[in-house]
């Protein structure tokens, strides 16, 4: 499908985006993954390409763009390499539009330039050993000090993405309890540099997939956190993450389609140059069916992805319609991948082999930026159920 929703400057920002993956990231895959994350210095290259700040102003160091659509360029050549850049796209996409949002302007000057260059990598720690999608379990909490000047953080955080490597974490903690009718209120967001002292890397976590990004557990004992780094109003972190959440299921979808387009892509390849019986893999009306329903699911999901690509664009996008877009294009990534895996038999489960590492990598787009099932709740509301 022609990708009427780029323009020249996309295409050509997309080449660049090629040639350097090829150079800078293929070929250390294995040995990111090895390390359970990406070296630092491969962020400041991002930043200096420019990757990290596409949409952050020209004052701050930024590219001045507006909207997602360089951003999905890259989630897109990511994944046509069959590669794993770290963290890089969650900090530039998902976490740093909460500090364009919500931060003041003196905290964007100390921080957004750092974040830009890639001097200052970010996490945002939402996730507690005993809360997931109800934020309104979180047990972090964050008390006022008596002369004003700082809060005495406290608490326990799991599964943070880019752990062990960031320097400042946007922690949603408590700071007063909620109210009788609303278990929301009286959640904040503190920005803790990393350096502070109680501040503790935990476990650096083992998971299914994504072995090049870093997750860990983190702990906050008695960590003095300076009034100016209370992101956004006191209380109301709630309505800072509610109103970014949209933006994240969008890089969630755009990604799901695009590993979703790879895999594809990777099966065909395989199948054309694999030979079963003296003849090729695609020549089986069997391999032909399979890659054509995958082809068309694949085709339907950027459909979607695109749509709401177009709406964030304009303004437009609904939390409604990301939790389409996000609840369709995992779940086709995931039945999609699954097939072409099997296309390519027993080398399919070899990590080796890129499709190996898309199977594995894809499996938590279901989960993170909320469940499947927490998409269709949003769903039914919308449509009266």
């Amino acid at each position: 499908m022609p990708r009427t929703v780029f323009d020249q400057e996309h295409e050509a920002f997309r080449g660049v985006i090629r040639d350097f993956l090829a150079k800078e990231a293929v070929p250390h895959q294995q040995e990111w993954m090895d390390a359970k994350a990406v070296p630092r210095g491969f962020y400041r290259e991002l930043g200096a390409l420019g990757v990290l700040g596409i949409e952050v102003a020209e004052e701050y160091g930024g590219g001045g763009g507006h909207g997602y659509h360089f951003g999905a360029v890259v989630a897109e050549e990511v994944a046509r390499a069959g590669v794993s850049i770290g963290t890089a796209l969650t900090h530039a996409n998902v976490i740093l539009p909460y500090l364009l949002n919500f931060a003041t302007e003196d905290q964007k000057r100390r921080w957004v330039p750092g974040c830009v260059s890639g001097d200052l990598m970010l996490a945002i720690a939402m996730t507690e050993p005993g809360t997931g999608s109800d934020l309104a379990g979180i047990q972090t909490s964050a008390a006022l000090s008596g002369d004003g000047t700082h809060y005495v953080l406290n608490g326990a955080k799991t599964f943070i993405t880019g752990g062990t490597q960031c320097d400042l974490v946007l922690v949603v903690c408590r700071t007063s309890p909620p109210t009788a009718g609303n278990r929301r209120k009286g959640l904040s967001i503190l920005v803790v540099d990393t350096a502070s002292e109680g501040y503790a890397v935990g476990r650096s976590l083992h998971k299914i997939g994504m072995h090049a990004s870093d997750t860990a557990e983190l702990s906050f004992t008695d960590v003095r956190v300076p009034v100016e780094n209370l992101l956004g109003e006191k209380g109301e972190a709630f309505s800072c993450l509610t109103a970014n959440l949209p933006r994240e299921r969008l890089v969630i979808a755009i990604q799901a389609a695009a590993t979703a387009s790879a895999a594809v892509r990777f099966a065909i390849d395989y199948a054309k140059e694999r030979e079963v019986f003296g003849t090729p893999v695609a020549s089986f009306q069997n391999t032909k069916f399979v890659l054509a329903d995958c082809a068309t699911e694949v085709e339907t999901a950027r459909l979607l992805a695109y749509e709401a690509l177009e709406r964030d664009q304009r303004g437009e996008l609904t939390p409604q319609y990301a939790a389409m877009a996000k609840l369709y294009c995992t779940e086709t990534a995931g039945r999609v991948i699954d097939k072409c895996l099997q296309v390519h038999g027993g080398y399919g489960y070899m990590l080796e082999y890129p499709i190996a590492r898309l199977y594995a990598d894809t499996r938590v787009s279901r989960i993170y930026g909320g469940t499947s099932e927490v998409m269709k709740t949003i769903i039914a509301k919308d449509i009266g159920l």
